[in-house]
């Protein structure tokens, strides 16, 4: 098996769209617009945020098998800290049949790495339950001041 993590190009769009419709869609069973509908929208959300967003596509032998979104934002200044780059990782997915074989690994080592090379201050994620435990391992920590609100 020959795992590929690279970060994704605007071409490679459509593919994300489709990994992430199947995650959603298909495996959780949200309800919405057709495949094709999304795939288009997905498309064009993509590509609009190339500038705050670095998508990461991993493949496993030549084929699409996960993807990930790191987000980049900036904190407000402080005296002896000027720039405060931070990240939050969104929508980390790996296809259910090559979960737990070291996939969804590279990937965060991809996206670990690219962390770093950007400087950033702090690396955030909202996880599902059952890969809390992955990103543990990875140096992930709980932090009971890290509040969030859900607004919907």
């Amino acid at each position: 098996m020959t795992v590929t993590v690279r970060r994704a190009a605007a071409v490679d769009a459509p593919t994300l769209a489709r990994l992430r419709y199947r995650w959603r869609s298909e495996e959780r069973g949200e309800d919405g617009i057709s495949r094709e509908s999304f795939v288009d929208f997905y498309t064009s959300w993509a590509i609009d945020r190339l500038a705050s967003h670095v998508a990461f596509l991993v493949e496993v032998d030549g084929r699409a098998a996960g993807m990930a979104w790191l987000v980049f934002g900036s904190r407000a200044p402080s005296p002896n800290q000027l720039d405060r780059r931070t990240g939050d990782l969104q929508a980390v997915y790996v296809i259910p049949e090559l979960r737990d074989a070291g996939v969804g690994g590279a990937l965060l080592d991809a996206i670990l790495a690219e962390a770093r090379v950007r400087e950033l201050e702090f690396l955030t994620v909202h996880s599902a339950q059952r890969a809390v435990s992955f990103y543990q391992r990875a140096g992930f920590t709980a932090d009971p001041t890290w509040l969030s609100l859900d607004l919907r």
